[in-house]
C-alpha cells in the first residue's frame, strides 16, 4: 500500500478526501467520475470533563485521521502512491493551542458545543464596552454607508464562536499564557492542527472558509480582525496564516503514509458541502439536515450583512475569486428525531415517514424543536422545547408527525428570512444530510417553499466538496462546469398542487401560524441560556 512514487506505481490516479465531523471521521477515495472507490470511518469520542464542557483529545483525533486514510486506500485495493491529492473538510469553530516547537497541546480541543465561556458571553454582550462599540459603529455606518460598520454594530458573542472560548483559555491555562509571552504558542482549528501534524510542524495555516467561522476574522477585509483581537486581548501572533481554499498547503510527511501526498485543500464542513452540491452560482441554496439544519445561500462576491441573525461566511477562495455565503441554522433537527426514538415513539427512524402519513394531520399538536434555544430569525437562547395542543385524542402518531412538521416549518422560516434579507433570486435548492432521507420532511419542505428541491444519491457532501477543490487544484478535474456534470440526483421533490385544493403549502398557512404562536410561547422560558 505504501509504494514509493519513484518505484513502480499504477498510472491511474485518484483523489483522497477526509471529513472530520462532530461524531465521526470519514475518508473516501474518489475516481474521475466522483465515484467512491474505497471508504473508512471511525468515531470521534467526545469528552465531558465538567458540566457544559465538551472536548476532543487531539492525539486520539490524529490517530483516527491516519487510520481512516490508510483504511480507505486499503478498502479501495489501490496504492497510496496513486493518490494525486488530499482534501480535508472539518467541523467548524473547534480549536486548540499548542507549543509550536514541540507540538505538545496545552489543552484538549474545545469544541463548538462547549459552554464554558457562557458567563463571559453574557458579561461581554451586556457590557458598556459593547454598547460603546455598537454606538460608534452605527454612527460610522451612518456617515460612510459601509456595510462592514453595520455588521460591527450588530455583533453579539455566542458560545459557538471561537472568540470568547479562546479568551477563557488564555485567562485560565497558565502554561498557555506563558507560551504566548515567550512567543512559542500556536492557535488553530482542527484543520490547522492536522496540517501541522501532516507536515511534521512545517505548516501553520488555515483557509478563508474556516477562518470566517471563528468570529475573529473580518470577512469584509479578508484578514484576522485586528479590532476584535485587540478588544479581546487575543494576540495576533498565535493565529495561523490564512490561505486560499484551493492551495498546495504542503505534502504529507512520507513517514506517515509512505509517500508525500500533496495537501490541496482544507475547508469548513458546511462550505465544503455547498461546493460538493455544486452551488457555485449566486442564488444557489443548500439545506443540510443533520444533527442541526444549516441553510446556506451563495451571495456571490459580496458578504451579506444581516439584521436577523444570518451569518456572513466566506464560502471559498480559489485564485482571485471569493464566494460568500449567508447562513442560517436551526439546532436540534436530527437531535429531535433521536430524542423521540429514545422516548420509544418509534423504534426505527425509517418508520417515521409511514407513521406521519398514517394520520391526516397532527390533530392540532405543535412541536417546538428548541433543545438548544432558537436561532435565526428569533435568536432566543432561553427558549424551551415543547409540545403544545395536547389533548385526550392525541396519539404517538400525531406526536411523530408534529416533530417532522416542525423541521419543515423551521426550513420555511429560515428560507423566508433568507429571501427577505438577501433579495437574491433563488436559482436552485439542493438538500443533504441524514434527515433528508425522510420523504415526508422533503416533500413538506418543497410544498412550503413552493420550490423544487433536489436530493443527491450520496449524502457525504462535505467529503465530496473537499475532494472537488483538491482535484481542481491538481488538474484532476478541469472546471466547475465539469464538476456539475458529475453531480447525481436521487430524486426531485416538486411542490404539490391540485385544482380543487390549490397549493399544499397554502393549505398549511393556518397550521404554520399556529406553530409560530407555539414558538412565541416557548420563548424566554429559562432564566439563563
Amino acid at each position: 500500500m505504501g509504494t514509493q512514487r519513484n518505484g513502480f506505481c499504477k498510472r491511474e490516479t485518484f483523489i483522497l478526501s477526509v471529513d472530520v465531523g462532530t461524531t465521526s471521521i470519514r475518508c473516501h477515495v474518489y475516481d474521475k467520475s466522483a465515484n467512491i472507490k474505497g471508504s473508512c470511518s471511525s468515531k470521534v469520542s467526545l469528552l465531558y470533563p465538567q458540566p457544559g464542557w465538551v472536548e476532543i483529545d487531539p492525539e486520539e483525533l490524529w490517530k483516527g485521521f491516519v487510520t481512516v486514510v490508510k483504511g480507505a486506500v486499503q478498502d479501495s485495493g489501490l496504492q497510496m502512491c496513486q493518490m494525486e491529492g488530499l482534501g480535508i473538510s472539518t467541523q467548524r469553530a473547534t480549536f486548540m493551542t499548542w507549543d509550536k516547537n514541540t507540538g505538545k497541546p496545552f489543552h484538549n480541543f474545545i469544541t463548538w458545543q462547549d459552554l464554558r465561556a457562557a458567563e463571559l458571553v453574557r458579561s461581554w454582550n451586556g457590557s458598556c464596552t459593547m454598547k460603546t462599540v455598537h454606538g460608534v459603529t452605527k454612527m460610522l455606518h451612518f456617515l460612510t454607508r459601509q456595510k462592514r460598520f453595520l455588521a460591527a454594530s450588530l455583533v453579539v458573542f455566542t458560545t459557538q464562536h471561537v472568540s470568547l472560548r479562546l479568551v477563557w483559555a488564555l485567562n485560565n491555562i497558565p502554561q498557555l499564557r506563558e507560551a504566548v509571552e515567550d512567543g512559542s504558542c500556536y492557535f488553530g482549528t482542527i484543520d490547522t492542527w492536522l496540517l501541522y501534524k501532516l507536515t511534521k510542524g512545517l505548516v501553520h495555516a488555515t483557509d478563508y472558509s474556516n477562518a470566517s467561522t471563528t468570529a475573529i476574522f473580518d470577512s469584509y477585509q479578508m484578514c484576522w480582525s485586528g479590532f476584535l483581537c485587540s478588544l479581546l486581548s487575543i494576540p495576533l501572533s498565535i493565529l495561523p496564516r490564512v490561505q486560499n481554499t484551493s492551495h498546495k498547503f504542503g505534502s504529507c510527511d512520507p513517514s506517515i503514509f509512505g509517500v508525500p501526498i500533496p495537501i490541496m485543500s482544507v475547508m469548513a464542513d458546511q462550505q465544503a458541502a455547498m461546493f460538493g452540491e455544486c452551488c457555485f452560482d449566486t442564488g444557489d441554496v443548500k439545506i443540510t439536515m443533520g444533527t442541526g439544519t444549516f441553510m446556506d445561500i451563495n451571495t456571490g462576491n459580496k458578504p451579506h450583512t444581516s439584521v436577523a441573525g444570518l451569518y456572513p461566511l466566506v464560502g471559498w477562495k480559489i485564485g482571485a475569486d471569493v464566494v460568500y455565503l449567508a447562513e442560517g441554522n436551526a439546532a436540534g433537527t436530527g437531535a429531535a428525531i433521536k430524542w423521540a426514538q429514545d422516548l420509544e415513539l418509534f423504534s426505527d427512524v425509517k418508520e417515521t415517514e409511514t407513521i406521519a402519513t398514517s394520520v391526516e394531520d397532527s390533530d392540532g399538536v405543535y412541536f417546538v424543536p428548541s433543545f438548544n434555544g432558537l436561532q435565526a430569525p428569533l435568536n432566543d437562547p432561553k427558549a424551551c422545547a415543547s409540545f403544545m395542543g395536547l389533548k385526550p385524542s392525541t396519539t404517538k402518531r400525531h406526536l411523530v408527525r408534529a416533530i417532522l412538521e416542525s423541521i419543515a416549518f423551521r426550513n420555511k422560516q429560515l428560507f423566508d428570512v433568507m429571501l427577505r434579507e438577501t433579495r437574491i433570486p433563488i436559482t436552485k435548492i439542493r438538500a443533504d444530510g441524514g434527515v433528508c432521507t425522510n420523504d415526508f420532511i422533503m416533500q413538506l419542505t418543497a410544498d412550503l417553499l413552493g420550490r423544487k428541491i433536489a436530493r443527491p444519491c450520496h449524502f457525504d457532501m462535505s467529503c465530496l466538496g473537499a475532494a472537488f477543490v483538491a482535484g481542481l487544484g491538481t488538474g484532476y478535474w478541469r472546471s466547475q462546469e465539469e464538476l456539475k456534470k458529475l453531480l447525481t440526483t436521487d430524486q426531485h421533490f416538486l411542490p404539490r398542487r391540485s385544482k380543487a385544493e390549490g397549493d399544499k403549502g397554502g393549505q398549511y398557512r393556518a397550521v404554520l401560524q399556529s406553530w409560530e404562536r407555539a414558538l412565541q410561547r416557548s420563548m424566554h422560558w429559562y432564566s439563563q441560556p
